[in-house]
């Protein structure tokens, strides 16, 4: 993937910065254990992830809300440079094969690490989606403060590392 200019119309963008090293970051996103550590915005959870870091590969979580309502999410990786941008969608499944997503909307992430400061991490999470309408779901579900949540809980599991 090419590097892109987000669309103001069709795409929602939040940026942060922490003092982890960026293959900390990377390793939180990429690792499965950890993952399930900080993926949903507390008081959910997320009991189940996995991930075939390779392009075509799956990334699959399951969230669980409070009162133990559980939602699968499968997706496919479209790029995994390490240490530096991470691509998914669930648009697509496993071996880049198209699926249809009932729940929601489907939507690509672009996850990028920049080195940032004395060894900390410009992080930049992109959520690209099809159509305006998408794009207002996503952000009227709370994608600002549920995404700056979980990044919150990344940068806390990271620093246990």
């Amino acid at each position: 993937m090419t590097d892109f200019t987000p669309n103001p119309d069709l795409d929602l963008v939040l940026v942060r910065t922490t003092d982890v090293a960026p293959e900390l970051v990377w390793r939180a996103w990429t690792t499965p254990e950890l993952i399930v550590q900080w993926f949903a915005p507390k008081p959910w959870s997320t009991p189940s992830c996995e991930i075939d870091l390779w392009p075509g590969g799956k990334f699959n979580t399951t969230m669980r809300s409070p009162e133990g309502q559980e939602f699968p999410s499968t997706g496919c990786i479209l790029v995994a440079e390490e240490g530096s941008r991470l691509v998914f969608t669930s648009a697509l499944g496993p071996g880049f094969r198209p699926q249809v997503d009932e729940e929601g909307f489907p939507f690509t992430a672009v996850i990028t690490f920049e080195p940032h400061g004395n060894g900390g991490t410009k992080y930049t999470a992109t959520a690209i989606h099809a159509d305006a309408a998408a794009r207002k779901s996503h952000e009227e579900m709370g994608f600002a403060e549920g995404w700056s949540t979980v990044f919150d809980q990344l940068v806390e599991v990271t620093k246990s590392l």
